[in-house]
């Protein structure tokens, strides 16, 4: 039976899985990443980043016969990039997905049609293409301090831009590689014409950008220098992948048009499956492509169970949601943010979290958190189905959060719906998958939980109401959240 690698080269770490077939993981490892973190700046040494893939892959691999290994995918954080040159050797740090000393004025302007046109209307600063043009200026003027304009960028003749996935899948194979058009988006790819458009080729050097496939094609089969470091055989296919967020997807099995996977972790990611490209005129959802063409809308807001730790440390989570399990409806309800500032349901720079109703101790405070996290997410799909998006397929819950048993039912009834439990839904997972696996027969489902029937609307249009009046969420999608509770 077949053997795929799906390799998740994230910010902490870099994580391999050596998967059957049938869903069996046959190895697992994973590996370190450092940071370098000073106020907005956020950098990575990608030699590193090769040094522990290779580690990891290696001891995946330990005990897997290499004729059974048939393709590799490789995920990476979306928006992270780095300057190279021709042969692949880092030029620069890898600026990662946070890092936020660049400006997106230049290329809100630039590409503002393009950026329409896909739906999520302008980039942030901590984007790629913003990113780069700073690496290129910042670069060009420590190589020609006196220099100016076309001098400066001369300086950097034959440069090439490489996502964090790109510079290790040249290593892989040992020549330039195509990136895929997940980990593109940021950098301006048109996903629609699945090309860079003339706005973004005017900001860089020619050359500079490399070509763009979907996720899933395939790359070229790895190299016998890089089969020596990371022990997966030489001639392996290795194939084009994606965001790490949207590997989650695929690794949760959110494939049919309808279907969604919701990860609940530090905060909160909704990640779907559309036939057409949802347009937002909030700019808070956008979408990626999937290899078979149709699109992936997400969204990620700053509410999460990163919360619990902030305002409940040192307690025993377990047995806090044992005892919240008997309260029955939570008396009160806190909006969970994370940090200050909201993106998803809704962009509010200046949210801030607050209670409705006053938690008697732990028990009710906790229960309170998970409560708000819970609404936050039912608002989600409020406006996912405002903006048109079939929200009525499958709802798989993945991350940290579906370890609480009562936190998976709560949302199940807020939600009014049943949602799916997966064995192993990791980016790694998502990347065998991708390399070649069939997900129909890799993925597997650990339960699916129902609601209990508890009828929590009226806290739920409590909080929506709540949100309106404090002016952050859009008098439309409260009347819509309302509407659709009605139903």
């Amino acid at each position: 039976m077949s053997v795929w690698i799906g390799i998740d080269l994230g910010t902490q770490s870099v994580r391999a899985l050596a998967v059957t077939g049938d869903g069996d993981v046959l190895g697992a490892a994973g590996r370190p990443l450092t940071s370098h973190r000073d106020g907005p700046r956020h950098e990575q040494d990608p030699e590193q980043w090769w040094r522990e893939l290779a580690a990891a892959t290696r001891e995946a691999l330990r005990d897997v016969p290499p004729e059974r290994v048939s393709g590799v995918a490789v995920a990476a954080t979306s928006g992270t990039i780095l300057l190279t040159d021709a042969a692949g050797r880092a030029l620069t740090p890898a600026l990662m997905y946070d890092d936020r000393r660049a400006d997106a004025d230049r290329v809100n302007e630039a590409g503002a049609r393009v950026w329409e046109r896909l739906g999520y209307r302008r980039m942030q600063p901590n984007w790629a293409l913003p990113k780069l043009l700073w690496l290129l200026d910042a670069a060009g003027s420590s190589a020609g301090r006196a220099a100016t304009g076309p001098a400066r960028r001369g300086a950097l003749a034959g440069a090439r831009a490489a996502h964090q996935s790109d510079f290790v899948n040249r290593r892989l194979v040992g020549h330039e590689v195509a990136t895929d058009l997940s980990n593109a988006l940021k950098t301006g790819v048109d996903l629609i014409e699945e090309r860079w458009p003339d706005e973004v080729l005017g900001l860089v050097p020619g050359g500079m950008l490399p070509e763009v496939v979907r996720p899933g094609t395939r790359l070229g089969v790895v190299c016998e220098a890089a089969a020596a470091q990371t022990g997966i055989p030489a001639g392996t296919p290795v194939i084009a992948g994606t965001t790490d967020g949207c590997a989650a997807q695929l690794g949760a099995g959110a494939l049919r048009v309808g279907s969604w996977n919701s990860v609940l972790g530090t905060t909160l990611v909704l990640k779907g499956v559309t036939k057409e490209l949802i347009h937002d005129p909030l700019g808070v959802v956008y979408s990626h492509r999937a290899p078979d063409g149709s699109w992936l809308p997400g969204g990620a807001s700053s509410t999460g169970a990163g919360v619990l730790t902030r305002d409940l440390p040192g307690r025993d989570l377990d047995a806090l949601s044992h005892s919240a399990a008997r309260l029955g409806v939570p008396p009160a309800v806190t909006y969970p943010l994370v940090s200050r500032g909201e993106r998803f349901p809704f962009a509010a720079p200046d949210a801030e979290g607050f209670t409705l109703g006053d938690p008697a101790d732990d028990v009710e405070r906790y229960a309170a958190i998970l409560l708000g996290a819970a609404f936050v997410e039912r608002l989600c799909f409020d406006y996912l189905d405002l903006l048109g998006a079939p929200v009525d397929g499958e709802l798989i819950l993945t991350g940290g959060a579906t370890r609480s048993a009562y936190w998976t039912r709560l949302r199940a009834d807020v939600l009014g719906r049943p949602v799916t439990l997966r064995e192993n839904a990791e980016p790694a997972m998502g990347m065998a998958v991708l390399a070649g696996g069939d997900p129909g027969r890799m993925i597997r489902t650990r339960a699916v939980v129902d609601p209990s029937g508890a009828d929590l609307r009226e806290p739920y249009l409590r909080f929506v109401s709540e949100l309106e009046r404090r002016g952050w969420l859009d008098a439309t999608a409260a009347r819509h959240a309302r509407e659709r509770s009605a139903r």
